[in-house]
């Protein structure tokens, strides 16, 4: 009764979804302002629709209805009861199902909120996001049903298969829902564009009306590609947090291109320029999400991230290739509307930097796309898969991320409109002279790569520059009010947390670059087999083996423990014990273990789960230096974000 309740209340909602587009083309077309409001009734319907769908399946999960197939496949008897609910993202099925109740709840604000000056907008923003609604739910109705029951004449399963091991870590718990809160959010900013170009609104508005919208976006799309960091580095065992994955590549490649849109949009709203760059980076990342959704989803890659083969590729197919087709030919429609009355004056001005910036987010794009769709094309033409690794895309993009940490240390220094080389090179003396000290220390301390020693330099001038403002402004307003410096600075933050959340931003993004410079340039690691009371060294660390245990998990896993004291120049530091767990299905998940500094990181995991034995244990062990560095900036990106998404007191609320 409950799984066909559920299957058939989405049926509703996906002709609920096309009503709404319907009638809210057939209303503007009219001028019918009573259709179109029945358009807008009909997209937040699609909300307490898609939730009861969603508790209905959550009440599955956590009852053991292992009739229903999607329970059975993400399910099992011993898993708690958070992770059953977490499950409902674990899988395809559930999964699409989630994506369209998230693009359902962002939808129902949207249309909530007061469009008095903007009505002509609000047909054409239903539109848009009532037929990516109805694509993802048509996909879950014909293709990926959760409620699809076992066939009659199966013995219903007296427990389920469980959810994949490598998913029950706490940040995969965390991590998809964040991804998808980034991906799906990204939706409306594209709907407003699509509608501003169909009615000719050639101004900001758009952009202001969505600036929120665009910002959270990126933060949760951020926070999920961070936690997914962490979760490759804490489960996957292989001693690093990015692998150049092409389903990593896939959440990477939107990033980049809002990333873009977010500095790019600024140049419009202060100078009326970019209005074609804007509008192409928004259905960029629109497409993208699409296309990084069909990598995962449709079988084409081979991933620990992606789901198994699916029917559900093609379709994903025409549907990217249709937005993309039309939101380009209205952009052209649009393209002479769209021209800015101001020109660049200046190649050193501020716009004309954040230009750059752009060109090199977009280098990274077509790096990070051709390598990913590099072995598909391989595979159709020749028959044959060819393998694109990380050592291509670091010597790809290294010198573009270089490039874009000096400008994130010029940038902040050059004045709109026009500045020129004298003004910048009094701006920058002082923050470049500090910034020297950075590489002269880490030579006196045995750093000798030139990569390294320039990119600590480039750090150092972004965090230099960044704190030069934050001083700079608070001292003038300190000196000016007579008040205490530490509470005009925050002052200063309140009223423009645009510009100095940036700042944060800036400085936690460099903090990140720390950790990987060292774990890409001074990585080192061993493996041996090991007795107890045997030794491993590693970068001046002992570790010696002290014991192991084997015993079974009351859920069925067979644990294997191993125990090892690691000191250092005869200094005990710490017991470190790596596991890996077996479960009953025979899936294995490593558990390293951890000490964790500001300097280093010592990164422990058992090798090979099969015949070990406490007289010959293999271990393989990683020195991974400064590698926290890019968790503490992860935090403080969060962070600047937080203070970015406030809205300014100078500002007039939208």
């Amino acid at each position: 009764m409950l799984p066909s309740l559920g299957y058939g209340i989405l049926v509703i909602t996906m002709l609920v979804s096309i009503y709404s587009v319907s009638i809210a083309i057939y209303g503007e077309t009219t001028k019918s302002a009573a259709m179109v409001e029945s358009a807008r009734r009909a997209m937040l319907l699609t909300l307490p629709l898609i939730t009861a769908a969603s508790l209905i399946l959550i009440y599955l999960l956590i009852n053991d209805r292992y009739d229903v197939e999607y329970v059975w496949s993400v399910t099992n008897r011993t898993m708690p009861t958070y992770l059953k609910i977490t499950a409902w993202w674990g899988g395809q099925p559930g999964s699409l199902l989630f994506w369209s109740w998230l693009l359902s709840v962002f939808t129902a604000s949207v249309t909530l909120r007061k469009w008095d000056r903007d009505r002509e907008l609000l047909p054409w923003v239903l539109v848009v996001t009532g037929i990516t609604l109805t694509f993802f739910i048509s996909l879950i109705v014909f293709f990926e049903n959760p409620f699809k029951l076992i066939p009659a004449g199966v013995q219903v399963p007296l427990d389920g298969r469980g959810l994949n091991p490598l998913l029950r870590h706490p940040g995969m718990i965390i991590h998809p829902p964040a991804q998808y809160l980034g991906f799906v959010s990204f939706t409306i900013p594209f709907a407003f564009a699509i509608a501003a170009l169909i009615t000719g609104r050639t101004d900001d508005r758009w952009i202001r009306i969505t600036r929120k919208w665009t910002l959270w976006a990126w933060l949760f799309l951020s926070l999920g590609l961070v936690l997914g960091m962490r979760w490759a580095y804490d489960v996957l065992g292989w001693g690093g947090y990015w692998g150049w994955d092409p389903v990593e590549i896939s959440a990477l490649m939107p990033w980049l291109t809002g990333t873009a849109f977010l500095h790019s949009v600024m140049i419009q709203e202060k100078r009326g320029m970019l209005k074609h760059w804007n509008m192409i980076l928004i259905i960029l990342t629109f497409n993208l999400v699409i296309f990084g959704t069909f990598l995962t989803r449709s079988g084409v890659l081979s991933s620990v991230h992606a789901f198994a083969q699916s029917e559900i590729g093609p379709l994903f197919f025409i549907f990217i290739g249709a937005t993309f087709v039309i939101s380009f030919a209205l952009l052209i429609h649009r393209w002479e509307d769209l021209k800015s009355g101001t020109e660049m004056k200046s190649m050193l001005s501020k716009e004309a930097l954040f230009l750059l910036n752009n060109l090199l987010f977009l280098s990274l794009l077509v790096i990070s796309f051709w390598g990913v769709i590099f072995p598909l094309l391989s595979e159709l033409f020749t028959g044959s898969k060819v393998t694109v690794g990380p050592p291509f895309y670091e010597r790809a993009t290294g010198p573009v991320w270089g490039a874009l940490m000096l400008l994130m240390g010029i940038a902040p220094l050059a004045a709109w409109g026009r500045s020129t080389l004298k003004t910048l090179g009094r701006a920058i003396w002082k923050p470049a002279l500090a910034a020297l000290l950075a590489p002269i220390l880490a030579f006196s301390v045995g750093i000798r790569n030139w990569v390294a020693l320039i990119s600590f330099t480039l750090i150092a001038l972004v965090i230099t520059v960044s704190i030069r403002e934050f001083w700079r402004g608070a001292r003038a307003r300190s000196r000016k009010s007579g008040g205490n410096f530490f509470i005009e600075l925050w002052n200063l933050i309140k009223r423009n947390r645009r510009r100095y959340g940036g700042y944060i931003i800036h400085i936690s993004m460099v903090l990140m670059g720390i950790g990987i410079i060292g774990i890409e340039f001074f990585q080192t690691d061993t493996q041996q087999h090991l007795a107890i009371g045997e030794t491993i060294e590693i970068s001046g660390y002992t570790l010696r083996y002290d014991r192991l245990d084997q015993f079974r998990h009351e859920d069925g896993r067979l644990i294997t423990r191993g125990e090892m004291t690691l000191s250092k120049d005869g200094k005990f530091l710490e017991t470190l014990a790596p596991r890996f767990d077996l479960y009953p299905d025979g899936q294995p998940m490593t558990i390293p273990a951890v000490r964790s500094t500001l300097v280093d990181d010592v990164y422990v995991i058992l090798v090979n789960w099969e015949g070990i034995t406490a007289e010959s244990t293999p271990f393989k062990v990683y020195h991974n230096p400064l590698v926290k560095w890019v968790w503490i900036g992860g935090y403080l990106f969060v962070f600047g974000i937080f203070i970015a998404v406030g809205s300014d007191e100078e500002r007039k609320k939208v």
